[in-house]
């Protein structure tokens, strides 16, 4: 695995960008408690769209910035993670999802966090995103949106979003085995 991002102050913490990340992790809170109240929909929406957005933007403002930091490769899919295993949480101990989508998108994270986490303490590897998992992040956004607010004429959109979130996980994951394959066989 290489990184091709250019890092000129890898140990840098305190960053727009890493700031972004961090918020996106925090509006987890909101956005569940807003959840609760139906009346708070359109709050609800604001929140979710905020936190998706936050995903873009927090990597194209270290990207211009000239502050993509190791920080910042870590704390990016951390604070996606927290915001959407927090919704995904609520939304299936409120009946809305199916609890296997849930222990799957945590399984795939932990063992990929774990390999990481490993290679990080090799010194061999700091983690970067693969594209499969990106798509993969936006449409399980996408998904959490139509299981919030599901489009009465388009029925199907629930579990299509579902399967498609669930196989571009796993390509995503087939992509990080097969690289952290090749990066111990160094």
């Amino acid at each position: 695995m290489q990184n091709r991002l250019k890092l000129n102050d890898p140990k840098k913490i305190v960053t727009l960008a890493n700031f972004i990340s961090l918020v996106r992790a925090v509006l987890a809170i909101p956005i569940v408690y807003t959840l609760r109240d139906p009346s708070l929909g359109s709050v609800t929406l604001f929140l979710i769209l905020v936190a998706i957005m936050s995903d873009a933007l927090d990597g194209w403002v270290a990207r211009k910035a000239d502050e993509v930091t190791y920080f910042g490769q870590w704390v990016d899919p951390i604070a996606d993670f927290i915001c959407i295993l927090s919704v995904i949480s609520y939304l299936v101990l409120s009946g809305q999802v199916p609890a296997w989508f849930f222990l799957f998108y945590i399984f795939r994270y932990l063992l990929i966090a774990v390999l990481a986490i490993y290679a990080f303490n090799r010194n061999q590897f700091f983690l970067s995103a693969n594209w499969w998992g990106k798509w993969a992040t936006g449409i399980t956004s996408l998904a959490i949106l139509f299981h919030i607010w599901p489009w009465e004429a388009f029925p199907w959109l629930k579990n299509f979003t579902i399967y498609t979130a669930t196989s571009l996980m796993l390509i995503s994951w087939g992509v990080y085995i097969k690289d952290f394959y090749i990066l111990f066989k160094k």
